[in-house]
């Protein structure tokens, strides 16, 4: 997944410091936070981002959208801090197909 398409970074380090510095000055770890991704309707693909959230603790909810082609996927984790955080997503935007939201 191309995480730059449409942002205004030149590369994915610069994203990340970014998103890190926003969400630090914009939450007060740690907390719940609410992940959001959209994904080919692929039970394989949900099982590959479960993995990520292994050993936190998470809630979730799922919705097709209405053709069935794609899942909206969210996420509702406890995390510690920002970096907890601008990790899981560098884990998640590794999985081919997945957009972060």
């Amino acid at each position: 997944m191309d995480i730059l398409q449409g942002n205004q970074h030149a590369n994915p380090e610069d994203f990340y410091k970014s998103l890190k510095d926003k969400l630090e000055d914009h939450h007060d770890f740690p907390e719940d936070y609410l992940f959001k991704f959209i994904i080919p309707t692929d039970q394989s693909k949900l099982t590959e981002i479960y993995r990520v959230f292994d050993g936190i603790k998470f809630t979730l909810g799922n919705r097709e959208s209405k053709n069935g082609k794609y899942t909206a996927c969210n996420i509702n984790a406890f995390v510690l801090d920002a970096d907890q955080v601008v990790n899981i997503y560098k884990e998640v935007a590794k999985i081919e197909g997945v957009i972060l939201l």
